[in-house]
């Protein structure tokens, strides 16, 4: 978490005090004594999978091949192929199950 100086908002570091830990200003003489433990955590929002593949759209004009769905066992499921790493490794093929009751889908 940074922690911003009030006087002129520049960043406060944390230095040694005479007592204590403190925030001090590189650029004014504001300081602040740290009496407490600080902690701060901020988790990123995930994004869904389809947010990821482009949404429900993404699957729209996609074709089908035969492979059998790992859930149902149905034999025909719709894929596509995205880039996920970098460019000198192979581009990750994305599955959706082509019974609509399932519509499970997987990667390979």
């Amino acid at each position: 978490m940074l922690t911003f100086c009030p006087v002129c908002a520049n960043v406060l570091v944390v230095e040694e005090g005479p007592k204590c830990l403190r925030f001090a200003c590189n650029s004014c003489p504001y300081v602040q004594n740290i009496n407490r433990k600080i902690s701060h955590r901020v988790y990123p929002k995930l994004k869904e999978m389809d947010d990821v593949l482009g949404g429900a759209s993404a699957w729209e004009n996609v074709d089908s091949t035969e492979v059998t769905c790992p859930k149902c066992e149905h034999k025909r499921a719709f894929f596509m192929q995205i880039q996920t790493r970098s460019a000198d490794e192979p581009m990750t093929t994305f599955y959706k199950c082509c019974n609509m009751d399932c519509a499970h889908r997987w990667r390979d």
